[in-house]
């Protein structure tokens, strides 16, 4: 049985699951005022994604129930799965579970066989995207998760007892806890190359990571920057939609050759990276950076069976300019003219750039605030990571900064070099998202002690009522 009966009755297996476990466990912390007095969150969490369905669902399975997620995007377009990822398939192999928390029934691939037969799933190679956001998009309605949509968060200020986000439409929200779970560009947004003009912007110009009309760009000269997996995609997706050409222009004389994330992708990795220390952290970041990730060889293939592909290796643009309708860009022997350049420069980490964070970036520690790498490993981008605690929180620059910075928890990227890949990639997000949850109760219950203590002393349910050593004046002692 498999279709809409087959999902219907996983449902259920799934609620079956989480009833034999005890999920999720009644709410527990106390009930903390804001500012106007109404009760504050313990939780926002911004970004409904997978990263924010797996934070989310974790803290409800530790109990803690007053959360909220916001993302600005509609359902079922949260994250870049069915936007700007294009890919044709998810990089990852099929069988990694997926944001599950440890129950086999919310897997992935429990659910792909529910709705399309296990026969499906042999057949199956790699996981196409929009399936995989119809995955995540059944994890936040059969563990209903708090999720609002269309909601933006465009500010967050430290207060006397905790956070206040402020939203798009002029709303409030008060939290105790706020966890940053927006994604790749989470922490500095898109990185776009000093050499292009900002002013191609938007009529001869877009990122890989924005909105781009591939319809409009028929018939047309593409030029991409950069050689990454997303330059590849787009380059074959704008032929696909009848580009007349897609150039790629390549700084590196050949393609990286092995993706050392896959080989880093182990429980070793997850649970260990967090307790190095910062030389070794810093030491294997620096091999990484150097030598980046190849394209997978399934989108290589795609690209080069396109009529009008090219790549240009050993090619940097020194200058992206415009002239007229077209864009020229200045190569080291040539200048060559196109209709639209698309800029495949991945995402920066940079907390002055983050609409977030940027207004409190100069209390905010980084990795170059708290750690000086040997000559040899200096690299200034790995400097402006974020330095982490062990739950993902900020840690304030001094002490002159607001204590309440540290009730911000990024759980995306930004996460990387102080906890590792657990807070961005499919395969690290179970990781990430129990240690987040755990490390929050801790931190909920430390704060909560008092009421912690008064809910125990007030607990008052007579054990041996009906046996003749029940003592009715000592129950609740």
């Amino acid at each position: 049985m498999h279709g809409s009966a087959g999902l219907a009755a996983h449902d259920a297996a799934v609620a079956r699951d989480r009833e034999m476990l005890g999920l999720p466990p009644r709410n527990w912390p106390a009930t903390v005022p804001g500012p106007g007095g109404q009760p504050m969150l313990d939780v926002l969490i911004v970004g409904a994604g997978m990263c924010g369905i797996a934070a989310s669902a974790a803290l409800l399975h530790k109990g803690i129930h007053s959360i909220l997620v916001l993302d600005s995007n509609p359902d079922g377009q949260e994250g870049p799965w069915v936007t700007y990822a294009r890919m044709e398939t998810l990089r990852s192999p099929k069988h990694l579970p997926g944001p599950c928390l440890g129950i086999p029934s919310l897997t992935f691939r429990a659910w792909y066989e529910a709705g399309f037969g296990a026969a499906a799933w042999d057949a199956l190679y790699k996981i196409p995207n929009a399936v995989w956001q119809d995955y995540l998009t059944w994890l936040k309605r059969v563990l209903a998760l708090p999720v609002r949509n269309g909601v933006t968060v465009t500010a967050l200020e430290p207060t006397a007892s905790g956070l206040r986000a402020t939203l798009g439409d002029g709303g409030v929200h008060h939290a105790r806890r706020i966890v940053l779970a927006n994604g790749r560009g989470g922490t500095g947004g898109l990185h776009v190359p000093d050499c292009v003009d900002p002013t191609l912007w938007p009529d001869l110009a877009a990122h890989t990571n924005e909105a781009i009309d591939f319809a409009a760009l028929r018939g047309r000269r593409i030029a991409v920057i950069g050689g990454g997996p997303s330059a590849w995609d787009n380059a074959a997706t704008a032929l696909e939609a009848g580009a007349a050409s897609a150039e790629m222009f390549v700084r590196r004389t050949q393609l990286p050759q092995v993706n050392k994330g896959r080989g880093s992708a182990s429980p070793g990795f997850f649970e260990g990276w967090g307790a190095l220390d910062p030389a070794d952290k810093w030491a294997i970041l620096a091999y990484m950076n150097d030598l980046q990730s190849p394209p997978p060889h399934e989108t290589v293939r795609r690209a080069l069976a396109l009529p009008g592909f090219a790549i240009h290796l050993g090619t940097p643009v020194l200058a992206a300019r415009r002239n007229g309708r077209h864009v020229l860009l200045d190569l080291p022997d040539r200048t060559v003219e196109a209709d639209f350049l698309i800029v495949g420069s991945g995402f920066r980490i940079d907390l002055a750039q983050d609409p977030l964070l940027s207004p409190h970036c100069a209390d905010i520690a980084t990795w170059a605030d708290r750690y000086t790498p040997p000559p040899d490993l200096v690299r200034a981008d790995l400097g402006r990571f974020p330095w982490l605690g062990d739950g993902f929180e900020l840690v304030p620059r001094n002490l002159q900064a607001a204590p309440s910075l540290g009730r911000v928890h990024l759980f995306n990227h930004g996460a990387m070099a102080s906890l590792g890949a657990i807070a961005s990639d499919i395969p690290g997000v179970n990781v990430g998202a129990e240690r987040l949850a755990s490390r929050l109760a801790q931190s909920l219950f430390r704060e909560d002690i008092a009421a912690m203590r008064a809910g125990l002393e007030a607990f008052a349910e007579p054990e041996l009522e009906g046996t003749p050593f029940f003592v009715p004046d000592q129950a609740g002692c």
